[in-house]
């Protein structure tokens, strides 16, 4: 029906005629010749129809936004003085010989051109919202990165294999969706978490090199970065260890980046361990665009009279710290009083300062209601270690180590970006050298899941000091995000074993739950890692998007309900008895059904 897309015609199809389909994005009429902007994936091309053909010019005068044409026409040089730089193609216009309306088209709830639109509105008209430009070139960049992707992998030997969507529910992680079974009545399938256990068995199967990208589901509270159903570039590797993995898949991002943006990434990515990422920056996936950082000053405090400052001081889980902000005197105390209120969103019980003005003069030099607390020894000692200039401002966190790293990581950043500091547009790293497990709740979790290998030279830790055995994960962080993580497995039944009983998974739990992949390890397992890309959330730093719903086709809300088709919904009593299944609502719903 088209020869070409509309956004492709330019200066070299002068004189040539083209046919084009597509939406009408905007119709002028200007004295008698009436103008249309035609519009398609690849873009828009102005049409112009006058009168010297009345029967075509009177369907122009019928059209309306969004209404569906096909056009045929010359395509000719805009007169001087009316070219578009702004356009791909604003040196030409179509000269309109033919015009048929495919379909006609309400006035639509959401305008093209319309950027202060509700989310609500935009997701339940979610296929009007994606015929905006804006919305187009996303999903074109997210196909362009899956193709560049694949081609990466295919040129590097890795397979394409597809996962089970239906399969058994796992312990570990968020909560599962659950898929009752008709066949076997009482029992339930969930959706999968990841193709974890699946890539690991490939590679117990001889694969080598596998990859998929793949759909996962996560049963969790929602954030701008996360949804119930999610996007993963998938990967696993045999007879390869972590530093091999890791040069890869940076190589892998690196050509992406080359090739969809035309951006040069630094080579090679800077690495971090978690240790340094946690102290510098408060954070096991830093910004590393912002140049603020925390600076400990604990064993400066132990002494001082001021119980907030001396007692996380003396805490061994206790944490102090400061954040110097160069020129941050210039903050007015409602500023500062909006900066106490943001870190009370992540536990923080308050903020002090010290507002430098003088650094020559001492103490007179310096400003703060917590400075008749502290001794001579202890201000002298914070101005030395915080590098403090003329004019700054010094931020303190104290409590709980894990309260500290959450408000001031969280500050720096937010301080960076208010404050103009962000330097560089592309900031990756590696961080490696995590904890294989945290203690909570009196037990033990895993840090990343429960077949990450530990490092060989912590193998004995396992039983005489898990709190300090490091394992063999790594995360791919970009711009404060990670992008990316995995691990180097662990491949030894005893190994694993042991790990289960670590984190209180019984060895009945674990034949129970397990006993298909601990069969496994027993029958020949290589050596093997993997590590898995979030690709809704690359696409969305790629695309400069601010949620990863800007770069999905068709999101749920933060509430995981689809307004498009009004999902989650009721189903047919019917069907329920089928599954055998009986609905027991909560009693407030009973009440008011």
């Amino acid at each position: 029906m088209r020869s070409h897309y509309c956004g492709e015609v330019n200066a070299a199809h002068i004189d040539e005629t083209v046919e084009l389909c597509g939406w009408v994005h905007r119709r002028r009429d200007h004295g008698g010749v009436i103008f249309i902007d035609l519009r398609d994936r690849e873009g828009l091309v102005q049409v112009v129809y006058d009168p010297d053909v009345p029967d075509v010019f009177a369907t122009a005068e019928q059209v309306r936004s969004e209404f569906v044409l096909r056009i045929k026409g010359r395509v000719r040089r805009r007169p001087e003085g009316t070219e578009n730089p702004d356009m791909a193609t604003g040196e030409i216009e179509v000269l309109g010989k033919e015009l048929e309306i495919l379909n006609r088209a309400d006035t639509p709830p959401i305008q093209m051109d319309d950027d202060d639109v509700s989310e609500e509105l935009r997701l339940r008209y979610r296929y009007i919202d994606l015929r905006r430009p804006l919305m187009q070139e996303r999903m074109i960049l997210r196909s362009k990165v899956t193709r560049a992707l694949r081609n990466f992998l295919d040129d590097n030997r890795f397979m394409e294999i597809e996962t089970p969507m239906l399969t058994k529910a796992t312990p570990e992680g968020a909560r599962d969706y659950l898929v009752p079974s008709r066949t076997h009545q009482g029992k339930f399938f969930a959706l999968p978490q990841s193709p974890q256990l699946f890539k690991q068995l490939l590679m117990m199967s001889g694969m080598d090199r596998y990859y998929q990208i793949v759909r996962c589901f996560r049963d969790e509270d929602l954030r701008a970065d996360r949804q119930p159903e999610f996007t993963q570039l998938d990967m696993e590797l045999s007879f390869m260890d972590e530093e091999q993995i890791m040069n890869l898949t940076e190589a892998m991002i690196r050509k992406l980046f080359k090739e969809t943006l035309d951006v040069d990434l630094p080579d090679p990515f800077p690495r971090m361990s978690y240790e340094e990422g946690m102290r510098r920056f408060g954070s096991d996936r830093p910004d590393l665009r912002c140049p603020l950082e925390l600076v400990d000053v604990a064993d400066l405090m132990d002494e001082v009279e001021f119980k907030v400052f001396a007692g996380p001081a003396k805490d061994p889980e206790g944490r102090v710290a400061a954040l110097r902000l160069p020129r941050g005197g210039e903050l007015s105390r409602k500023e500062i009083d909006d900066y106490t209120k943001f870190v009370a969103i992540y536990g923080a019980r308050g903020l002090a300062y010290i507002k430098v003005n003088d650094v020559a003069a001492g103490r007179d030099g310096l400003q703060s209601p917590i400075l008749k607390f502290l001794p001579d020894s202890a201000v002298d000692g914070i101005m030395q270690r915080t590098g403090a200039e003329n004019g700054d401002l010094i931020f303190f966190g104290a409590d709980k180590a894990t309260v500290v790293n959450e408000a001031l990581g969280a500050l720096r950043v937010k301080l960076g970006e208010d404050r103009g500091l962000m330097a560089g547009d592309w900031k990756p790293l590696w961080v490696v050298d995590f904890p294989m497990f945290e203690h909570a709740d009196g037990r033990w979790h895993a840090l990343h899941h429960p077949f990450t290998a530990p490092k060989e030279a912590d193998l004995e830790k396992l039983d005489s000091d898990p709190g300090n055995c490091l394992s063999r994960a790594y995360d791919m962080v970009l711009n404060g995000t990670e992008v990316g993580g995995g691990s180097i497995r662990i491949f030894r039944e005893a190994v694993q074993e042991k790990v289960f009983g670590l984190l209180g998974i019984g060895e009945e739990e674990a034949k129970e739950k397990f006993g298909f992949l601990l069969d496994a390890l027993r029958f020949g397992c290589p050596p093997h890692g993997g590590l898995a890309f979030g690709l809704d959330r690359l696409v969305m730093l790629m695309a400069g998007a601010d949620s990863i719903r800007d770069v999905m086709a068709f999101p749920k809300t933060q509430s995981a309900a689809c307004l498009l088709t009004q999902a989650p919904s009721e189903v047919n009593p019917e069907q329920l008895r089928e599954l055998g299944i009986r609905l027991r609502l909560p009693q407030s719903d009973q009440q008011t059904g």
